[in-house]
């Protein structure tokens, strides 16, 4: 599952089991992802709540344009475990085949001009974040997105190169069936 021990459900104390039946509750599963946090179950905590704030929470960003700034995050990482995991969120969206080619090459599809430099920022603070300007955000705003919606669009392209290097850093397991089955 990871290259650090993990604390399984049936193994976990009173604070943990309470974080993974919080888990079970919402998702149906607990993912790899946030298993790797069972050491330390108060950073498991506030990763949950900046998760559930990021991509769930009130925003003019949409939640399919949130996926796929994931995706595009985690592609431009390489980060096969969250490339995985969001991509099976965001095809509740989007047919196979886009939600594919988004994670090959996002330039490539025909997106929203709001998508399209959402995208195209989330790519390059992940790259090259000392390249961003206030060119970037100047265009974002002219392609519609509000000040607050810029400011979503860069917190959830942080919290997606923090969780990449989590997964890829701890060698996160990523299966079929571990990609699948939650409730979102």
């Amino acid at each position: 599952m990871s290259w650090i021990d993990t604390i399984d459900l049936d193994e976990a104390d009173d604070e943990l089991r309470a974080l993974y039946d919080e888990i079970l509750d919402t998702r149906g599963k607990v993912s790899n992802i946030l298993k790797v946090h069972s050491l330390n179950p108060s950073a498991l905590a506030a990763h949950l709540q900046l998760y559930d704030t990021l991509l769930f929470g009130q925003s003019k960003v949409r939640r399919a344009e949130r996926e796929a700034i994931a995706v595009v995050v985690s592609a431009e990482n390489e980060c096969m475990y969250c490339v995985q995991h969001h991509a099976e969120a965001l095809a509740a969206y989007w047919d196979e085949a886009r939600v594919e080619q988004l994670a090959t090459d996002y330039t490539v599809l025909d997106l929203s001009e709001k998508l399209w430099r959402a995208c195209d920022v989330a790519a390059l603070l992940t790259r090259s974040p000392d390249a961003m300007t206030e060119a970037e955000v100047e265009a974002l705003r002219e392609a519609g997105w509000t000040d607050r919606s810029v400011l979503d669009i860069v917190l959830i392209t942080a919290y997606f190169n923090f969780v990449n290097r989590i997964a890829t850093g701890l060698g996160v397991e990523v299966t079929p069936d571990e990609v699948s089955g939650y409730d979102y």
